[in-house]
Formats: C-alpha cells, sequence, structure tokens
C-alpha cells in the first residue's frame, strides 16, 4: 500500500509533513519551511488544502498537486481556519489598539480562497472562539457579536441576514450535516437565575414558543455543547470553577442530553467526582462518558440516558471513538501515566493495551486504523516527539526530536467521510518493526520496607470490573436498579471493613487468597500512633454512618460531610502507614 495521507509536524526545526503509515519517510511533495516562527496550520476540512504561517505570510497549498495557490502578507496570524466547502480562509491576529487610544484595525479577515481577495474584516477581540462557523454547505455563517448571534447567508458578509437575541448569549454550536440548520445557545446565569441552553432551528428564533428544546441549570461557569453527528441532540457539560464543597480542584461538572424533539434530562453518574471527558459515537445513537475520582469509570450510554456497557474503574481521563465507531479508546494522559485500553465496540472485547507515557496529544488516523500519540511544547519541554501505533497495540514507528529542540504540533490530513471503508476488527497484533516497545507503565512508588513483599497491595480505592449493562435475554434478567444498588453497597462495605482492617479490598473474580492477621503496626512514635489510631476511629464512624444510611435512616447534614472526607481520610491513613 502507498501511503495515503500525511502528518504535518510544527515545532522549533520549522513545518514538515511526514509520510503516514506504511512508510513514514518526510514527504517531497512539502517543501520543508525552517523558519522557527510557525504559529499556525490548518488543513481545510476533505484534506485537499493545507495553510500555514510562518511570521511573514500566510501561504496555502494544494495537498495532492504539491503546489503554492496563494500567499497573502499577514505576518502577524497566529490562527487559520478554513470554512467547511473550502471557499473561505479565516485568519485572526492579536487585536491592537491605536497610539492614540482609538479603536484598532479590523484583525479577524475572512478572504476567498480562489482569489485571495479580503471579502470581509471584522473586529474580534478575544481569542477564544475567535472563528466564525459555517453550516457544512456553507448556506449560513455566524459570529457572537455583543451577546448577539449574527447570522450571514452564502458568505456575504456585508449583510446581516437574521440575528438571535437573548439576554447574554455567552456561546452558541452550529448543528453538523445537511439542511435545516440546528443552533444550540447557552446564556449564563445571573443574579440568581440560572443558565440555560436553547436549541433553535435556523431561522425561527422569535417569540418564547420558537426553541425546540429548553435546559436550564445551576452551577455553571463554562458550558461546552456537543452535537451528535446525526444531529438529533446535544449532551451539554456544564462545570464551575470550584468546587464549593472542596471535594475537587477540577471545579464541580454536571452533565446534560438534550433532544432536538424538546426531550432533556440530567444525567446520574453512578461515581462522584470530576467528569473528564464526553464523547459522542459516531454512529449518533451512543456517547462514552469518563468520570469519578481516581480510579476513573467509564460508561456507555444511550439516548435514553441508561448505561449500556460500564468499563468498570480505571487509570483513565479520555476517550476517543474511531471514525467510523468501531473501536474505543480509553486513555490516561497528562497526570496519569499513558496507559490505554483499546476496546471492540460491537462485542466490548478489550483488543489491546498499550502504553504511551507522557502524552499531551492523541488523534485517530482517518482510516481507522492507526493513532498518533504525541508529547508537545509547552505543555511538556523534554522529550517533545510523536509515535503511531495500530490499534492492535503495535508500536509502528517513533519520533523524537533532538535535544534542545521542541516539537510543539502533529496533526493527520483529514479525508472526507467514506473514503475508508470500514475494515473488520484484528485482535492480533499487526507486525511492529520497532524494538521493545513500552508495555508496562510506570509502577508506582513503593517505600523501601514494602519491597519485594509477596501481595501486599496496598489498594486504597475500590476497583470495578467491566460490566455489560444491557438487559440480556433468557431467564438471567438483569437486576433491578434496587437490587444492583444493594448489591454494589454490600460489596462496598465489604470492600472498606476490609480497608479499614488494612487490607486490600478483593477482586470480585479472584479467589480469596489466605490471609494472616495483620498486627496493629507501631512505628515507636506515639504521636504518629495517636494520629494513625484517631483516624481509624473516624473511619469506623464513617462507617457506621454508611451502614445507618443503608438502611434507611436519613442522616444529618454534618454526618452527610463526614462520609464524603472518607476517601480523603483513608488517602491519610496510607500515607501514614506507608511512611512507617
Amino acid at each position: 500500500e502507498s501511503c495515503l495521507f500525511l502528518l504535518p509536524v510544527r515545532g522549533s526545526e520549522g513545518l514538515y509533513m511526514v509520510n503516514g503509515p506504511p512508510s513514514f519517510t518526510e514527504s517531497t511533495a512539502f517543501q520543508r519551511d525552517s523558519g522557527k516562527n510557525c504559529k499556525a496550520v490548518a488543513f481545510s476540512k476533505d484534506g485537499s488544502l493545507f495553510a500555514w504561517c510562518n511570521g511573514e505570510k500566510v501561504h496555502v497549498a494544494d495537498v495532492s498537486r504539491a503546489e503554492l495557490v496563494r500567499s497573502l502578507d499577514l505576518p502577524k496570524a497566529v490562527c487559520l481556519e478554513f470554512s467547511p466547502g473550502s471557499n473561505v480562509l479565516a485568519t485572526w491576529q492579536p487585536y491592537t489598539t491605536a497610539k492614540d487610544g482609538t479603536a484598532g484595525t479590523p484583525n479577524l479577515q475572512l478572504h476567498e480562497v480562489k482569489t485571495g481577495k479580503c471579502l470581509k474584516a471584522f473586529i474580534q477581540k478575544k481569542m477564544q472562539n475567535w472563528c466564525p462557523r459555517w453550516a457544512d454547505d456553507e448556506s449560513i455563517c455566524a459570529r457572537n457579536v455583543n451577546n448577539e448571534v449574527h447570522f450571514f447567508e452564502n458568505n456575504d458578509f456585508n449583510t446581516i441576514a437574521n440575528k438571535l437575541h437573548l439576554q447574554k448569549v455567552n456561546d452558541f454550536v452550529l448543528s453538523p450535516g445537511p439542511q435545516p440548520t440546528k443552533v444550540a445557545v447557552y446564556v449564563p446565569g445571573s443574579k440568581g437565575a440560572p443558565s440555560f441552553v436553547r436549541l433553535y432551528q435556523y431561522p425561527s428564533f422569535g417569540g418564547p414558543q420558537a426553541a425546540l428544546a429548553n435546559k436550564s441549570f445551576f452551577k455553571a461557569d463554562k458550558v461546552t455543547m456537543l452535537w451528535n453527528k446525526k444531529a438529533t441532540a446535544v449532551l451539554v457539560l456544564a462545570s464551575t470553577e470550584v468546587d464549593k464543597t472542596g471535594a475537587s480542584y477540577y471545579g464541580e461538572q454536571s452533565l446534560h442530553y438534550m433532544g432536538a424533539s424538546g426531550e432533556s434530562a440530567a444525567l446520574q453518574l453512578p461515581k462522584n467526582g470530576p467528569i473528564y471527558d464526553v464523547v459522542w459515537s459516531p454512529n449518533s445513537v451512543e456517547f462514552c462518558v469518563v468520570y469519578g475520582f481516581m480510579p476513573a469509570k467509564a460508561t456507555v450510554f444511550n439516548l435514553k440516558c441508561d448505561p449500556v456497557f460500564d468499563f468498570g474503574t480505571g487509570p483513565r481521563n479520555a476517550a476517543y471513538y474511531s471514525p467510523h465507531g468501531h473501536v474505543l479508546v480509553l486513555a490516561g494522559f497528562g497526570n496519569l501515566r499513558g496507559q490505554m485500553e483499546v476496546w471492540d465496540v460491537k462485542s466490548y472485547k478489550l483488543i489491546s493495551k498499550p502504553v504511551a507515557s507522557d502524552s499531551t496529544y492523541f488523534a485517530w488516523s482517518p482510516d481507522g486504523e492507526h493513532f498518533v500519540t504525541a508529547t508537545c511544547a509547552p505543555r511538556l519541554r523534554v522529550s517533545n516527539g510523536y509515535k503511531v501505533w495500530h490499534y492492535t497495540g503495535s508500536l509502528l514507528h517513533s519520533h523524537e526530536v533532538p535535544a534542545g529542540e521542541e516539537m510543539w504540533q502533529v496533526s493527520w490530513q483529514p479525508f472526507p467521510d467514506g473514503v475508508f471503508p470500514a475494515r473488520s476488527i484484528r485482535y492480533q497484533a499487526v507486525p511492529s518493526g520497532l524494538p521493545g516497545a513500552e508495555t508496562k507503565p510506570a509502577q508506582a512508588y513503593r517505600p523501601p520496607a514494602l519491597r519485594n513483599r509477596p501481595g501486599t497491595s496496598s489498594k486504597l480505592h475500590e476497583e470495578e470490573p467491566p460490566q455489560n449493562m444491557r438487559p440480556q435475554g433468557g431467564s438471567d434478567k438483569p437486576l433491578s436498579k434496587t437490587a444492583l444498588k444493594n448489591q454494589r453497597k454490600h460489596e462496598a462495605k465489604k470492600a472498606a471493613k476490609q480497608e479499614a482492617r488494612g487490607e486490600a479490598p478483593q477482586e470480585p473474580p479472584q479467589p480469596p487468597a489466605p490471609r494472616s492477621a495483620v498486627p496493629a503496626t507501631t512505628s515507636g512514635d506515639p504521636e504518629l500512633d495517636k494520629k494513625i489510631k484517631n483516624l481509624r476511629k473516624k473511619l469506623k464512624a464513617i462507617e457506621q454512618l454508611k451502614e445507618q444510611a443503608a438502611a434507611g435512616k436519613q442522616l444529618e447534614k454534618n454526618q452527610l460531610e463526614k462520609i464524603q472526607k472518607e476517601a480523603a481520610l483513608l488517602q491519610e491513613l496510607e500515607d501514614l502507614e506507608l511512611g512507617l
């Protein structure tokens, strides 16, 4: 097979293109731009055009013909984006006011790709959400101006065709796919009024009955709205900057479902803690959520917001569906150690568990067979580079930039849907050709006293195995919600009791190993012993409160607060005991 798609790499060594699998050589069709000042790159949606700015000009190249189409004199441009049909190139440069304090010149420019002429220039002060948004067929283009959304039609930017005016529109997203275009808008709450998200169908914005759906909620400083591919529903992730309970430095999140035909629901997640990631399956009828204090849970839900499959717990904070939706990667990047789980979505079987430590970026290739992981500056300044994997776990190519150099970005050339047919899932790892790809994550630190001891796994948290949540046929009726809850409570209680006794909770599938009684450890430091004793006492009290709650007793506010502190106390206890 010849290489089908490209991988641009941008960094302190300039900008160059790498041929994708299987060759991974530098593309000779694209001449390397060796300037150290390449601020941004962009492909058109179909991957046929490629634009970059190098601190002098913005260049646009035709990828298949490997020739320069045009250059625009925009030395200060730092952001670029093509419209979905490749007719317009939008550029943004930082806004500056004139020396005498009068308004500066317009810094957001829309250029016609065919002729290079500037169709319109706007003043756009903020970099966040700088780019106008188009419907996929470019019949509509919209931008947020002073709390209104202005709509233009057929790339005529001199006439505002429509306005959506609500008290303070903070953000909006247009639906993907064919007409009619739907618009999701977010209005933050103020003075005790809740925030809300509304769905409209363009251009019916008038009157209270015009909205297709409406969802209001408290606790939102920031909202992410995600349309599914078929534009039948939106997921709304609302988060506060700070968590008032002090339970998490991620702030508090809530997830809401809105259907274009009016139905809406707040999603109830079975584990407390942050929501790290939410992604739609390309099939538009399922979505995956990664959530809960570590080890985090991951669950796939259907459009009724019922769980379909639960992946149990693990070290993960991100989820990525392949372009065809056949494969799902759960990963722990950023402050986690780069472990990935590659799942077959149809049968919910685990395909592979590769490890890419220090990754700051992940992306599926357009063929749905490969993905790239990368370590980029400024997030990490050392050992920058990228790796290309086959989803069966094989590392096919690894490139690290020379010492002292940085890599800022790597990405795949996109392709229209349908160019690469979906292929059946393989479980057998494809040949790698690279020696010793790492498969084990860095191990957790263990104090010298605990090393080389058989089976003293000091597990802090309860771990849960994956389980299918789909109602099964036959006599094995799925457990009712209450039965499931009671079963979980029973297991949690058992695990908590074991933890309080200083044992590791048993994983359900394994037969219990014979355990010797754990002697009460004394450190010889009466202060420390006193602290440990106190912590155990508090944990025992929490255990009793939990049992009362399970028996149906209404707990007081201060008692509930006590229960919330359990994880922190367990952590403290483990730290003290490990310090022995």
